[in-house]
C-alpha cells in the first residue's frame, strides 16, 4: 500500500500550536504540475478528487522538543491541537509528521506560523477575489478549472501588488511580515493548485484553510459549492486563535462574503480594521452596497472596488498602507 501523507500550514500562538493535514492510500498518483496541458491537465484535476482517505492510522508530531501522536478521522484527516508555552520566535517554523504502517514509514516537513507584531491580518477570500474562477456560473467555473493549467490561470491586476504592501506594512525589521490567512470555500483536494498558483505570482504565504476533502467524481461536480458556513467558522476560529490582532478581510460579492464578514464584525465588534469586496459584474449589486453600508456604522471601513488600484488608494487613505 502506498501512503500519501500531506501537511497543510500551521500556526502557534503563546499558549497553543495547530497543524493538520491527511492521510491517504494515494494522493492523485500523477500530481499536479504546472507544465501539463490539454487533457492531460483535465486527468490531473480529476484525479485530486479520486483518493482513498485512510483512517484511525497513527500519525505523529514532532516540532522541536514536542512529540505527540494522534490518530486520522474518517475521512483521512488530521489535527494537533496541543499546549506549547516555549519561547518562539516570530516568523516560519519547521515541523514534521511522521506515519509507520507495517514494516515501512514516511515522513513529511511541513511549516507552522508565529505572527510577528504588527497592525493587522490579513484573511482573504481565493476564488473571484484575487484567482480569476467565474464563481457566478457553474459550468464556466467548471470548464476553466478542467481546461486551463495553472500557468493559464488568471490573477486580477494589482491584486499582488496590494497584498505585498498590505503583508510588509508597518514592519521595521527586514524579515518581519504581517500574517496572511486564505480561507476559501474549494476542498483540500485542490491545495496544491492554490499553493503553486500563490507562490508563482508572488502573494505572500499563508495558513490555508479550506473545505472538507471530496473522494469521488460525483462530489468533484459539486466542488466549491453548497453551504458557507465552514468559512465563517474558520475565520472565527482564527480570529479567537489571535486576538489581539487586528484583522483586514478581502472578499468578492460573487457569493457570500459581504454577508459573512457583516456576520464576523457583530461577533468579534473590536478586531476588524477594513473590509475589502471585489466586484466580479459590471455593476455593483445593491444588497452589497447596503451590507457594506450596514459594517461602516459599526466603524469597520469598507471598499467596494472592480479594480484593485482603488483598493490600494484607499488602503492608503484609512492608513493601513
Amino acid at each position: 500500500m502506498k501512503l500519501d501523507l500531506k501537511l497543510y500550514r500551521g500556526y502557534v500562538n503563546k499558549e497553543e500550536l495547530v497543524v493538520f493535514g491527511h492521510l491517504f492510500e494515494s494522493w492523485a498518483p500523477d500530481k499536479y504540475r504546472i507544465d501539463r496541458r490539454g487533457i492531460k491537465h483535465t486527468y490531473a484535476i480529476i484525479h485530486k478528487f479520486r483518493i482513498k482517505p485512510l483512517p484511525n492510522y497513527e500519525v505523529k508530531l514532532k516540532f522541536r522538543d514536542l512529540e505527540v501522536t494522534t490518530k486520522t478521522q474518517k475521512d483521512g484527516y488530521f489535527r494537533f491541537t496541543v499546549p506549547y508555552t516555549d519561547d518562539l520566535e516570530p516568523g516560519w517554523h519547521e515541523y514534521q509528521v511522521t506515519c509507520k504502517m507495517f514494516d515501512f514509514g514516511m515522513i513529511e516537513k511541513g511549516k507552522l506560523l508565529k505572527p510577528y507584531p504588527g497592525k493587522f491580518a490579513i484573511i482573504s477570500d481565493i476564488d473571484d477575489t484575487f484567482l480569476v474562477s467565474h464563481s457566478n456560473s457553474f459550468f464556466k467555473k467548471l470548464y476553466v478549472m478542467l481546461s486551463k493549467n495553472i500557468e493559464k490561470r488568471k490573477i486580477f491586476n494589482d491584486v499582488v501588488r496590494h497584498y505585498q504592501r498590505l503583508s510588509n506594512s508597518g514592519q521595521d525589521k527586514k524579515d518581519a511580515f504581517n500574517s496572511f490567512f486564505y480561507v476559501s470555500s474549494s476542498e483540500w483536494n485542490l491545495y496544491d493548485f492554490i499553493t503553486e498558483f500563490a507562490d508563482m505570482h508572488g502573494l505572500p504565504e499563508a495558513v490555508i484553510k479550506l473545505k472538507n476533502i471530496k473522494t469521488g467524481l460525483r462530489d468533484f461536480l459539486q466542488t466549491g459549492r453548497g453551504n458557507h458556513d465552514h468559512k465563517f467558522i474558520k475565520i472565527k476560529d482564527i480570529i479567537s486563535f489571535y486576538p489581539h490582532l487586528q484583522y483586514v478581510l478581502l472578499g468578492d460579492d460573487s457569493q457570500h462574503d459581504p454577508f459573512l464578514y457583516e456576520r464576523i464584525c457583530k461577533t468579534f465588534p473590536m478586531n476588524v480594521q477594513a473590509i475589502y469586496i471585489r466586484q466580479t459584474g459590471k455593476s455593483p449589486k445593491p444588497k452589497v452596497q447596503e451590507v457594506l453600508k450596514n459594517i461602516e456604522s459599526m466603524n469597520v471601513a469598507t471598499c467596494y472596488f472592480a479594480n484593485s488600484d482603488k483598493a490600494i488608494s484607499h488602503s492608503e487613505q484609512i492608513g493601513i498602507i
